[in-house]
């Protein structure tokens, strides 16, 4: 099946460049490209993408903004979100209002096609220092009581996404199967209560549950 995504990216040569690379590979469709966000909604429901690339650095509203808009009306389309930022109010900005992972520009060329696999199989892609920016924080954060009623795998399993890893890779650190995965993280869903990966992780971070 061929993957529709739409882009926001006000930075046009980027944004073409971009398009192009999407539509060289045969798996992808550009269904559209846009220099702001100020329509993303009546644009989503044209389109209907399975994929959405999104600058955080947007005229008019910021793709943030945007991601919030979009998780409120009900979309779950995953979101990656494309910035030059290296900061953790950026990072978290972005991952408490629903994106589904997060790639710096510098990264493009070599990550982005990695990064949508992930995110097509269900994981939330984070460039390498993002994800240890994210890490050295919850290692700041002492752990509180467990409210929510999480298991010990549970938490493992909580854990082990925070740090950015896919299902599969999350498998492999516990040595458990893919099926054994997805039925703790249904599980954790349930408990806290939440509908995507980036959400848990939010939940996970702000609640200092790991």
């Amino acid at each position: 099946m061929i993957t529709s995504v739409l882009i926001y990216e006000d930075n046009e040569l980027l944004r073409e460049s971009l398009g192009s690379m999407l539509s060289a590979n045969q798996q992808y469709k550009v269904a559209g490209a846009f220099g702001n966000v100020l329509q993303v909604l009546d644009q989503l429901k044209e389109y209907k993408p399975h994929l959405v690339l999104m600058d955080i650095d947007m005229p008019g509203l910021s793709g943030i903004d945007a991601v919030s808009k979009i998780r409120a009306a009900g979309w779950k389309t995953p979101i990656l979100m494309l910035t030059v930022f290296d900061d953790n109010r950026h990072v978290f900005d972005a991952i408490c209002a629903g994106a589904s992972g997060y790639l710096l520009k510098k990264h493009l060329s070599s990550k982005l096609f990695n990064a949508l696999e992930e995110l097509l199989g269900g994981g939330a892609p984070m460039s390498p220092s993002i994800a240890g920016m994210v890490i050295q924080s919850m290692h700041k954060r002492p752990a509180q009581n467990n409210p929510y009623g999480l298991t010990t795998r549970e938490t493992e399993m909580l854990t082990s996404l925070s740090k950015g890893n896919s299902y599969k890779l999350v498998a492999a650190e516990l040595t458990i199967s893919i099926d054994t995965v997805r039925s703790h993280i249904k599980n954790v869903y349930e408990k806290l209560q939440v509908h995507s990966q980036a959400e848990a992780v939010a939940k996970a971070i702000g609640e200092k549950l790991v």
